[in-house]
């Protein structure tokens, strides 16, 4: 039985730019279909919603307590962020992405909730001619739905639009945290400038004060309330990512099923209030507490599960000699990472220590693309996107290398192995110091590069030699991590 590469092949010749393609006449694209006319559109209903949110916040809660409600807001906003960023720390988003979502949260979907839950509640008073029932309804059934689907919907965006960002359960959680920051950030602002105008009203002051009282709740107690709900949602996107390019039911029903959830989790929130005088307590301590600690500690595992993932996968490319035998394991160590920045910034710079930190995520990308593609889920242009990560690695290499080699010798706990029996199928991948099949072989025959790839060479180092400490390690064997080859696939 005839067996074939589980990576897709290279295509045998790509149309040149203006010719015909496939029997036809290559069109121009429409004007909306530019990139530019998408970012000003998107960027243009960001700033309008942003400019109507503070409108009808300001409306609310009067200039004064707009300020006040602003100047306490954003204190739990830095901590959120960064925590979140911590956690994408092993294979960082790009920045744009998260500017996105969380301006999507403080405005576009902070917009929608006001008018929605507004509109819903004034509806459901009238039809009903019962204020209270319709306060509650509104606070326990339809805030819960809107506020969840409108973060929801800037993480359906990354999702489609932004997929090479979003591989996994950690990018679910980031964007999602992210967003439902926004969000509580815009509703701060609204619930602090309000409690500031009933003390303004009734004269109270110090810690009896209403102002006191919902920010201990909001901002004491619950800065995480918002961002765990949306992370439900979240996990649902993060899951269905890491799911096959043919798996469409699972692909739409995990994100159905993480919405439903942090809908269902928000409605149990706003409703403790309802639940006599401890509810408010019990509901924090049953569920709220355990459920933080729960998705906390995933997070931090699934994270944990990526550095090993860089270890096991880059010895591949170590042994077609694309990159070093110190870097799987100073790449698969957050303080190895932190080690060589260091080094490169000491030595050489703020560029240099700029340039080891987009070494450090070009690499992780790789070892990422590479577990999808031995799992069945590289996709078609996995060839493509291998090569560039690899371009962007070589591009790099004389100032990496060092630093990397040097966190290792400060963190390795054993002496650096040599991954010469390594070899990679369906990459760039053949034994160390073996003869290349012929210039720029890709690992599939009869389709060469377009530009011949370098062999690993000795490089020049940067640094100064005198710099690395004389350090001895003992002598025992470095633990080998076994190599699976890719199975073959059965047409």
């Amino acid at each position: 039985m005839a067996t074939s590469s589980p990576f897709p092949p290279l295509p045998p010749h790509p149309p040149q730019p203006g010719g015909p393609a496939g029997g036809g006449v290559l069109r121009h694209a429409h004007w909306w279909q530019h990139k530019w006319v998408r970012y000003g559109a998107l960027i243009t209903l960001l700033f309008l919603s942003g400019l109507v949110i503070l409108a009808l916040v300001r409306e609310q809660t009067g200039t004064e307590g707009f300020l006040v409600g602003l100047g306490l807001a954003v204190l739990p906003v830095p901590l959120l962020i960064a925590a979140f960023r911590w956690l994408d720390r092993v294979e960082p988003g790009p920045w744009r992405n998260l500017v996105f979502t969380f301006a999507w949260g403080a405005c576009a979907a902070a917009l929608i909730a006001i008018v929605a839950n507004s509109f819903a509640v004034r509806w459901i008073a009238t039809a009903t001619a019962d204020p209270a029932h319709a306060d509650t309804l509104g606070a326990t059934v339809i805030a819960p739905v809107v506020e969840e689907s409108a973060k929801a919907a800037a993480i359906l965006l990354v999702f489609l639009f932004r997929r090479r960002d979003f591989t996994g359960i950690v990018d679910g959680v980031v964007i999602a945290g992210i967003t439902a920051t926004g969000f509580a950030f815009t509703e701060n602002i609204l619930y602090l400038g309000n409690a500031f105008g009933t003390d303004q009203l009734t004269g109270d002051g110090g810690i009896a004060s209403v102002t006191v009282a919902t920010f201990f709740v909001r901002v004491v107690m619950s800065p995480f309330a918002h961002p765990l709900f949306t992370v439900l949602t979240g996990l649902g996107f993060g899951i269905a990512a890491l799911s096959g390019e043919r798996q469409r039911v699972r692909r739409v029903v995990l994100p159905l099923c993480g919405l439903f959830l942090a809908m269902l989790m928000h409605a149990l929130w706003n409703g403790s209030a309802t639940f006599g005088d401890w509810g408010f307590f019990a509901v924090y301590g049953a569920f709220m507490v355990p459920a933080f600690g729960v998705l906390t500690w995933l997070v931090v595992w699934t994270r944990q599960r990526e550095l090993g993932t860089v270890r096991d996968e880059l010895p591949a490319y170590t042994a077609a000699g694309w990159i070093g035998p110190a870097e799987p394991y100073a790449l698969g160590s957050m303080r190895a990472r932190r080690l060589a920045r260091q080094y490169a910034r000491r030595h050489l710079g703020r560029p240099a220590a700029r340039a080891v930190a987009q070494y450090e995520a070009y690499a992780t990308s790789l070892a990422f693309l590479r577990h999808r593609g031995r799992h069945g889920r590289g996709g078609t242009d996995f060839v493509v996107r291998e090569r560039e990560l690899l371009n962007e690695l070589w591009r790099r290499r004389e100032v990496a290398r060092p630093a990397l080699e040097h966190a290792s010798r400060l963190t390795a706990p054993a002496p650096l192995p040599v991954y010469g029996a390594y070899g990679m199928h369906g990459g760039y991948g053949y034994p160390m110091g073996a003869a290349h099949p012929q210039p720029g072989y890709y690992g599939y025959p009869g389709h060469p590069s377009p530009q011949p790839q370098a062999s690993y060479t000795p490089y020049a180092s940067p640094y100064p030699q005198a710099s690395y400490p004389q350090t001895s390690y003992p002598q025992t064997p470095y633990p080998q991590t076994p190599y699976t080859q890719p199975a073959p696939h059965q047409p």
